[in-house]
C-alpha cells in the first residue's frame, strides 16, 4: 500500500535533512517515492503503476507519495521541477531520481537495477 508522506512523516521515515547534512536513510527497507500533483496528467497515468508496484513487492520495497502542492518545501529540497519525479531509495547508498511517465516494466526494472530488487513472487 502506498503511503502518503507529508514533511514530517518524511523526515522520520526516509532522510531528516533538518539534522543531517548527509544523506542517511531512515527506513529498513528499499523505497520508491512518487512526487506527484492532482493537476498532473502524467502523474494521474503513473499513480496505479505505482499502486500495483507496491502489491506486487509488498515487504519489498516501500512506496511512498509525495503531493508536490501541499508539500513544496520537500519539492525545493530535492530540487523538483519536473513531475512526475520518483525517487529510487537503496537501504544503503545514494537516492537516485528519475523524471517522467515510465511504463510498468520500465519501472520493475528500475527497482530491479537501482535498489536491486526482483519482482514479487507470486503465490
Amino acid at each position: 500500500m502506498v503511503e502518503h508522506l507529508t514533511k514530517q512523516t518524511f523526515l522520520e521515515k526516509i532522510f531528516n535533512f533538518e539534522k543531517n547534512t548527509e544523506w542517511k536513510y531512515e527506513g529498513t527497507l528499499t523505497a520508491v517515492i512518487d512526487f506527484w500533483a492532482e493537476w498532473c496528467g502524467p502523474c494521474r497515468t503513473v499513480g496505479p503503476i505505482i499502486d500495483e508496484l507496491s502489491e506486487e513487492y509488498k515487504g519489498k520495497v516501500n512506496f511512498f507519495k509525495i503531493d508536490t502542492e501541499a508539500e513544496q518545501e520537500l519539492s525545493a529540497a530535492f530540487g523538483i521541477r519536473s513531475i512526475p519525479s520518483l525517487l529510487f531509495v537503496p537501504v544503503n547508498g545514494q537516492p537516485k531520481m528519475a523524471t517522467g511517465a515510465y511504463p510498468k516494466e520500465d519501472l520493475k526494472n528500475i527497482i530491479a537495477q537501482e535498489l536491486n530488487v526482483t519482482g514479487a513472487v507470486i503465490l
